[in-house]
C-alpha cells in the first residue's frame, strides 16, 4: 500500500514505519523535525515539513494514499498545562486540518496514535474501552477531542479508522538500531537509562505515599515494537475491509516506579541518584489496560511482555546513543 505516516520521524512514528517498510508497504514520512530524526525514517520517503502546512500536505495526499497513520503530535503533560495553546493547535486543530484533507483526497482509513490519558483518573483498576473519558489535562483532552473529530466524520461519509490508547510505551528495537531519541524525554524507562548511561544526574520518584504495595505509581510499560506490530494489525484489517475499531494498547498489568528503578540499576550494573519528590498533580495511582479486545479481535499477541527485556533494549539503544552524540 501506499501510506503517509505523519510524526514518522518521533519515537513511536518511527518504529511503525520500520515495520512498514518490512511488511512491503510504501511509505511516505510527513514531519517537522521538531523532536524527531531524519535518520530515523530508515528508506522511507521524507517530506520534512508541518502537518500545518497545507500545500505540502495537499501535495503529499494528491499523490493517492491507502491510509494514513497519524502521529505527530505534542506529548509533555506538563507542558500542556502551561503552554495549553500549543497542544490545542498542534494535536487538535492539525489534527482537524489532516483529517479534513484525507476527506476531500478520499483516503480510505486512517489510524490515529492517541492516549490512556483521554481517560483521565479512572475509578477501576484495569480500565477498558469502555470508560468514561475524562481527561484531567490539555493534552489528552486535546487527543480525546481528535478521536471525536475522526468519529463523526467516519459516521458521515466512508472513511473508516483505528484508534489506539496507548498505556506507557518504553523500549527499543532489539539491536539498538532504533530508539527514543527525543530530547529532554520525560518517560520514566528512558530517563532512568540516560541516568545509568550517565546522561543524566539522577531520577526522581514524584509520589511515595500512593495506595499500592510500595507506595509508588503503578504503570503499564508496552515495549514500542510491540505497539508497533499492533499499528500493522490494524492497517491489515481495515486494508481487508475491515470496520472501524477503537483498541488500548497495553499489557493488563503494571510495575512501580520503585520496580522499573531498581530494574534499571540490576540491568544496568550502575547504582544511579534517585530522589524522592511529592506526588505531581494528577497522576493516578494506578493506570493499567485491559488490552484483551486488542488480543480478541485483531489476534495480537505480545514479543516483549517482560520489564528485564524492556529495560536491557532500553539500555542498548540509551549507550548507543549516547555513544553516537560524542
Amino acid at each position: 500500500m501506499n501510506l503517509l505516516v505523519t510524526g514518522g520521524a518521533g519515537y513511536v512514528g518511527s518504529h511503525v514505519t520500520r515495520q512498514l517498510l518490512a511488511a512491503g508497504h510504501r511509505v511516505t514520512v510527513l514531519d517537522n523535525l521538531s523532536t524527531g530524526h531524519a535518520w530515523a525514517v530508515g528508506d522511507a520517503r521524507l517530506v520534512a515539513a508541518d502537518l500545518a502546512d497545507d500545500e505540502a500536505l495537499e501535495a503529499v495526499l494528491g499523490e493517492g494514499m491507502d491510509a494514513i497513520l497519524h502521529f505527530a503530535a505534542s506529548v509533555v503533560v506538563p507542558e500542556s498545562v502551561s503552554d495549553p495553546l500549543k497542544y490545542y493547535g498542534n494535536n487538535t486543530r492539525n489534527t482537524l486540518g489532516l483529517f479534513a484533507a484525507a476527506h476531500r483526497h478520499g483516503v480510505p482509513a486512517v489510524i490515529f496514535s492517541s492516549t490512556a490519558a483521554v481517560y483521565g483518573l479512572p475509578e477501576t483498576e484495569r480500565v477498558d474501552e469502555s470508560a468514561p473519558l475524562a481527561p484531567i489535562n490539555p493534552y489528552g483532552a486535546s487527543k480525546m477531542m481528535s478521536e471525536r473529530i475522526l468519529m463523526d466524520l467516519a459516521a458521515a461519509s466512508p472513511l473508516r479508522y483505528g484508534i489506539l490508547r496507548y498505556f506507557n510505551v518504553a523500549g527499543a528495537e532489539p539491536q539498538a538500531r532504533l530508539g527514543q531519541a527525543t530530547p529532554e524525554a520525560t518517560h520514566l524507562i528512558k530517563v532512568a537509562c540516560e541516568a545509568a548511561a550517565g546522561a543524566r544526574g539522577g531520577v526522581s520518584i514524584f509520589g511515595t505515599d500512593y495506595p499500592t504495595p510500595d507506595g509508588t505509581g503503578v504503570r503499564d510499560y508496552i515495549h514500542v515494537e510491540d505497539l508497533a506490530a499492533a499499528h500493522v494489525r490494524l492497517l491489515d484489517h481495515l486494508a481487508a475491509g475491515g470496520d472501524s475499531r477503537l483498541y488500548n494498547c497495553g499489557y493488563g498489568h503494571g510495575y512501580s516506579v520503585r520496580e522499573v528503578v531498581e530494574a534499571v540499576r540490576r540491568r544496568s550494573g550502575v547504582d544511579f541518584q534517585v530522589n524522592e519528590a511529592p506526588r505531581r498533580a494528577g497522576d493516578p495511582a494506578s493506570l493499567v489496560a485491559d488490552a484483551g479486545r486488542l488480543r480478541r479481535e485483531l489476534g495480537w499477541t505480545p514479543r516483549y511482555d517482560d520489564l528485564d527485556t524492556i529495560v536491557d533494549h532500553a539500555l542498548a539503544w540509551e549507550r548507543a546513543w549516547q555513544s553516537r552524540r560524542r
